[in-house]
């Protein structure tokens, strides 16, 4: 009794563990600065300065570390299962009185007999049916951290929004090919590798929509009932 108590109590206190609630500042989403820039020599007598130099037909996209890229989130996704299972076995075995010489021994021949009829049945029907739908719509501004040899960017961001009631974050981190990026310097969620994207609340509505630790403890995969 000792022993299933202190694992009862093991296993509450693990089932009361709550994960820890994010908070804005997270040094991981922290926005990258670029490098200072190189102080360029003037050059008497010239107008061109190559420090301050912007070229004309160059599109003004995200490619360096620092530079700010807006994310359009348009995730959607939808799964549907649908399982039936039906099952039925029917058996029937007969055994009669045994016979010896030819004829039932007359100890069987009364109210007592050693003849067997048995007929089993077995049936089984399961049915299984989920939908599960998902949508996340937005815009998120993201900064470019590192900038690999092939070209290819990774981007991390985040963003709150504080409301009455509590406040409400969006976190992303992945990859970008400089050839998804448009000429407005966005790109679509669904063309991000890698992607991490996590939208969630903190405060008294994300609480109200969360189990307690109570119905956590008794909803468990490990409670037997």
């Amino acid at each position: 009794m000792k022993t299933i108590f202190i694992f009862i109590i093991l296993v509450s206190v693990s089932s009361c563990s709550v994960q820890p609630v994010p908070t804005p500042g997270d040094p991981f989403f922290a926005p990258s600065y670029p490098e200072m820039p190189k102080m360029q020599p003037a050059t008497a007598g010239a107008i061109y300065n190559s420090a301050n130099a912007d070229y004309l037909l160059e599109d003004q996209k995200a490619r360096r570390v620092g530079d700010i890229l807006l994310v359009n989130l348009t995730e959607a996704t939808n799964a549907s299962k649908k399982a039936n299972t039906n099952l039925q076995k029917d058996d029937s075995v007969s055994i009669p009185n045994p016979t010896l010489f030819g004829r039932v021994p007359s100890i069987l021949s009364g109210d007592y007999s050693l003849a067997q009829d048995i007929a089993p049945k077995r049936s089984f029907q399961g049915k299984t049916d989920s939908d599960q739908s998902n949508n996340l719509s937005g815009d998120i501004t993201v900064t470019v951290v590192q900038v690999y040899q092939n070209g290819y960017m990774l981007v991390r961001g985040e963003k709150w929004i504080t409301l009455n009631q509590g406040r409400e974050y969006i976190r992303l981190t992945g990859i970008v090919r400089p050839q998804d990026i448009t000429a407005e310097n966005s790109i679509s969620s669904t063309r991000i590798g890698n992607a991490k994207i996590e939208y969630s609340g903190t405060g008294q509505l994300a609480n109200a929509n969360s189990q307690g630790w109570l119905s956590r403890f008794f909803s468990g995969s490990w409670w037997p009932f």
